[in-house]
C-alpha cells in the first residue's frame, strides 16, 4: 500500500468513524430515556440485553440484508415489543382491541403524557427499544446517513412529546442528527481536514449556546410561578399545580397570599394529591384520570364523616379534600376528575369566590391498632408503593434498617423513621439540589431541607422495608380564624407521606419538623404584612390565631396527634442503637451522623475553614465545559489560530545546547518567518540561494552565513551562536502579532524586512 493510498484510507476511516459517533450520540439520547424508565419502572438488565441484541444484529445484517428489508424487519420487532407490553397489562388484549382505547392512550402519549405514569413502562421501554436501535444503526452502517437520522430523531421525538425527554437531553439529540447527516455527508463525498473542524466548531456552538437562549429576560428560564402565585419559585410551584409529576425543587421561597378558606369540624391536612412512582429525582402518578360519577369509596376499616366547604380567594387549578373524599357538591363537581389514586382535580381553574363541599370519610385508628395491622397487603398495593428505582443505592436500606432493627411491626418502623427525620435534618428552604438519587443525598449528603425531602426519603426508606408508602402534597391547617374556619395562604402548602395499614387504608405521617416550619412561615407572613403586601389577609384572619378552650379542642386522626403520650412509639432504643450503629457509613459517604448531630448545628473547629466552600461544578456543567473546549479547538486549528499561537511561543523558546545546535534552532526559526512574509524554501534550493531569491536583508543572510558554517562542519563559537539568536529575536520583534507579517523599517529602505 503506497502513502498516498494509505492516508486516503486513514481520512476514511476517520470520517466514518465521527459520523458513525454522531450516530451512537443520537441513539444514546433516546436509550438515555428508555434506560431511565427501566430503571424506576424495573428491568434494565434486560433493557441492556435487548439493544446489545439489536446492535449485533444490525451489524451482521448490515453486510448482507437489503435496505429495503430493514424497515419491515424493524417493524416486525416493534410489533414484538407491543404485543409483549399488551401480554405484560392486565386486560391488555381487550384493551387492544377497543380501537378509541388505543387510540386515545396513543394522542395522549404524544400530547404530553410520560411514558412513567402507564402501567408496566419497564416493559413498554424494553418493548420499544430494539426497533429504532437496529433500524437506526443498521442504516449507518449502511451509509445511508440521512435516513438514519430520520429514523434515530423519530425516536427521540417520541420522547419530547411525551415529556420524558429534558431540554439537554433533546438538544444532544439535535445536535447528534445534525453531526450523522454533517459528517455522513463529509465521508460520502471525501469532505477535507478543514471541513471536519468547521462541522465540530458548529456543532460546538449549538450545545454551547443553545442553552443560553433560555435565560433571556421573558423566556423559557423565567421562574416557575404556580396557579394564583406571583413571585419566584415557591413550594406551589413545584407541588400544586395539580400535575402528574413532581420534581423536587433546590432552593424555594413561600408565598403568603391567602389561597382559599375551609369550613370543617376539625382541623385536617388539605390535601390536594399523592403520588406512587418514586424516579430518584421526583415523583409520578401512575394510571389514568376518570370524570367523577357522583360517589367515591371510602377507606377499608372504620371511619368517621367529616364534611369541609372550600371557598377559594385566588385562581386555582387544584381541589383540596380532607383524606379520604367519597362526595363532592357544587359547581366544580360537574367536570371534576377523580385521580387513580382517588384525588380530586377540577376541569380547569377554579376562579376567585367559588365554592364547593366535599364529605370525607376520615379513617378511624389508634396506634395499638396499627401496630397488630400486620402486613397482609393487597398485591396491587405492594407492588405498586414498594418500587424504588433500581439505581437506588444499597446504604439507604442498609441505614434504614439499623435505625429500625427494633422496630418490630410497620408502624414502628414508620414512627422511628419520622421521629429520626425530624431530629437530625435542619430545616431550611435554602438548598442546593443534589444530581443523584433525592433520598441518599438527604439521607447521606444533606444537612438541611424542606418538607419535599423530608418526605422523599422518609417515603424511600419505608419501601426499603417493603412497607407501603406514597408521596403526598397539599397544605397544613393554616391559620384558625374561627370555631370552625381556616384561612389557607401559599405558605401552608406541604409535602408528607402516607403508609398503608391493612384493614385501615392510608395513615399520614409527616417526617417535618413542625416547630422550624411555622417559625419560618410565620416570619413570612409577618414580613408580607409589614410591607402592606396585598392579600395577604381576609377580614376574619387580620386578629391573628383563634384559641379554642381545652375542653373544645378537636381530635385530630393523624399519626402525630394520636400517639403522642406514647412512650414506646418513640422507640428510643431504637434511634440510640442507630446512632452507635452509624459510624460505618462514614466510609461511604455520609456527613450527617444519627440521632440529630446535624440539628444541633454544631461544627467541629478542626473541620472549620477560613475560606468559603466552592460549590463544585455540576456534571451538565462540565460537559458544556469540555464541549466548548472541544468547539474553540477545532475553530482554533481550522483558522489557523492554534498554529499561530503554538509557533508565537516556539519562536520565543530557545532549546539549551550547543553552539551548533542553537544556530540551527535559529537558521529553522529564520525559515518560519521568511515563509510567512515571503515564501517556503523549495526542495532543493540551499540556504543561500533562498535567501538570494527572496532579497533578504543583511541581517537575515548573516544568519544564513553562521548557519551554512555550523552545517557543513566548520567551528562555531558561543558568540556565533549568541549573536544568530539576537538577529532572530529583532526579526521576530518585528512581526504583527496577529497577521504575522513584518512591520517594514523606514530605516532600512523599502527594500528591507
Amino acid at each position: 500500500m503506497s502513502v498516498a493510498t494509505e492516508r486516503s484510507w486513514v481520512g476514511d476511516g476517520a470520517r466514518r468513524a465521527l459520523a458513525l459517533g454522531a450516530t451512537a450520540l443520537l441513539m444514546g439520547t433516546f436509550l438515555a430515556v428508555l434506560s431511565h424508565v427501566t430503571d424506576v419502572a424495573g428491568g434494565t438488565d434486560r433493557l441492556v440485553l435487548f439493544v446489545a441484541g439489536s446492535l449485533l444484529a444490525a451489524t451482521v445484517l448490515a453486510r448482507f440484508l437489503p435496505a429495503a428489508l430493514a424497515p419491515i424487519l424493524a417493524a416486525g420487532l416493534f410489533a414484538i415489543g407491543l404485543w409483549s407490553y399488551v401480554q405484560a397489562v392486565p386486560n391488555g388484549e381487550l384493551l387492544l382491541r377497543s380501537f378509541d382505547a388505543v387510540r386515545a392512550d396513543v394522542v395522549a402519549l404524544l400530547t404530553g403524557l410520560s411514558i412513567l405514569r402507564i402501567a408496566e413502562a419497564g416493559v413498554w421501554a424494553i418493548g420499544f427499544a430494539p426497533a429504532p436501535t437496529f433500524l437506526t444503526w443498521y442504516l449507518a452502517l449502511r451509509r445511508h446517513y440521512v435516513a438514519s437520522a430520520v429514523s434515530g430523531s423519530a425516536a427521540l421525538g417520541f420522547f419530547v412529546l411525551t415529556g420524558d425527554a429534558g431540554p439537554i437531553v433533546a438538544l444532544v439529540g439535535v445536535v447528534g442528527a445534525a453531526g450523522v447527516v454533517g459528517f455522513g455527508e463529509l465521508e460520502r463525498h471525501r469532505g477535507s481536514v478543514g471541513q471536519v473542524e468547521t462541522l465540530v466548531a458548529v456543532l460546538a456552538a449549538m450545545i454551547v449556546l443553545a442553552p443560553l437562549v433560555s435565560v433571556v429576560p421573558g423566556g423559557a428560564a423565567d421562574p416557575i410561578v404556580s396557579a394564583g402565585s406571583d413571585g419566584p419559585e415557591t413550594v406551589e410551584a413545584g407541588l400544586l399545580t395539580g400535575g402528574d409529576e413532581v420534581s423536587v425543587q433546590g432552593s424555594i421561597s413561600l408565598s403568603p397570599k391567602v389561597r382559599f378558606t375551609v369550613e370543617s369540624s376539625s382541623q385536617e391536612y388539605w390535601r390536594v394529591a399523592s403520588y406512587d412512582r418514586y424516579t430518584g429525582q421526583g415523583w409520578v402518578r401512575t394510571g389514568d384520570d376518570r370524570p367523577y360519577n357522583g360517589s367515591l369509596a371510602g377507606p377499608p376499616g372504620d371511619a368517621t364523616r367529616l364534611t369541609q366547604n372550600y371557598t377559594t380567594e385566588t385562581s386555582l387549578s387544584i381541589m383540596p379534600a380532607a383524606w379520604k373524599p367519597s362526595t363532592v357538591s357544587g359547581d366544580p363537581a360537574d367536570n371534576a376528575r377523580v385521580t387513580s389514586l382517588a384525588g380530586l382535580q377540577p376541569d380547569g381553574t377554579l376562579t376567585n369566590g367559588t365554592s364547593y363541599t366535599v364529605t370525607s370519610q376520615r379513617p378511624n385508628w389508634t396506634a395499638d391498632e396499627l401496630r397488630s395491622a400486620g402486613e397482609d397487603y393487597p398485591d396491587g398495593i405492594r407492588s405498586r408503593y414498594t418500587q424504588l428505582p433500581e439505581s437506588t443505592p444499597e446504604r439507604v436500606a442498609n441505614r434504614t434498617d439499623r435505625l429500625t432493627s427494633n422496630a418490630d411491626t410497620p408502624y414502628d418502623t414508620a414512627r422511628t423513621i419520622e421521629r429520626w427525620l425530624e431530629g437530625s435534618k435542619n430545616y431550611s428552604l435554602d438548598v442546593d439540589r443534589p444530581d443523584g438519587s433525592i433520598a441518599d443525598s438527604y439521607l447521606f449528603e444533606m444537612n438541611a431541607g424542606y418538607c419535599t425531602y423530608y418526605a422523599t426519603t422518609m417515603a424511600t426508606m419505608l419501601r426499603t422495608q417493603d412497607i407501603p408508602a406514597r408521596f403526598v402534597t397539599g397544605y397544613t391547617p393554616g391559620q384558625r380564624v374561627a370555631r370552625d374556619e381556616w384561612v389557607v395562604r401559599g405558605l401552608d402548602s406541604h409535602a408528607w407521606v402516607e403508609v398503608y395499614f391493612p384493614e385501615t387504608g392510608w395513615v399520614r405521617f409527616d417526617p417535618t419538623p413542625a416547630e422550624s416550619r411555622s417559625a419560618v412561615e410565620e416570619s413570612n407572613l409577618e414580613n408580607a404584612r409589614a410591607g402592606n403586601e396585598s392579600n395577604v389577609d381576609t377580614n376574619r384572619s387580620e386578629d391573628g390565631e383563634w384559641t379554642p378552650t381545652p375542653e373544645s379542642t378537636p381530635t385530630g386522626g393523624s399519626a402525630d396527634a394520636e400517639d403522642t403520650a406514647s412512650t414506646d412509639s418513640a422507640n428510643p432504643a431504637g434511634l440510640q442503637r442507630a446512632a452507635e450503629q452509624d459510624a460505618p457509613d462514614a466510609a461511604n459517604g455520609s456527613a450527617t451522623p444519627a440521632g440529630g448531630g446535624a440539628a444541633g448545628g454544631t461544627t467541629s473547629a478542626t473541620n472549620s475553614s477560613p475560606l468559603p466552600e466552592l460549590p463544585s461544578p455540576s456534571r451538565e456543567q462540565m460537559a458544556f465545559a469540555l464541549v466548548a473546549l472541544v468547539g474553540l479547538a477545532a475553530g482554533a486549528h481550522r483558522t489557523g489560530l492554534a498554529e499561530r499561537l503554538y509557533r508565537a511561543l516556539w519562536l520565543r523558546y530557545w532549546p539549551s545546547g550547543s553552539p551548533t545546535e542553537t544556530i540551527e534552532a535559529a537558521f529553522e526559526r529564520l525559515e518560519y518567518l521568511l515563509a510567512d512574509e515571503h515564501r517556503p524554501r523549495r526542495d532543493g534550493e540551499t540556504p543561500r540561494e533562498y535567501l538570494a531569491a527572496i532579497d533578504a536583508d543583511d541581517r537575515a543572510r548573516r544568519v544564513g552565513a553562521i548557519f551554512e558554517r555550523a552545517h557543513y562542519g566548520e567551528a562555531v563559537s558561543d558568540a556565533d551562536a549568541t549573536e544568530a539568536r539576537a538577529l532572530i529575536d529583532e526579526l521576530r520583534g518585528e512581526r504583527t502579532p496577529v497577521l504575522g507579517r513584518f512591520r517594514r523599517s523606514r530605516e532600512r529602505g523599502p527594500d528591507s524586512i
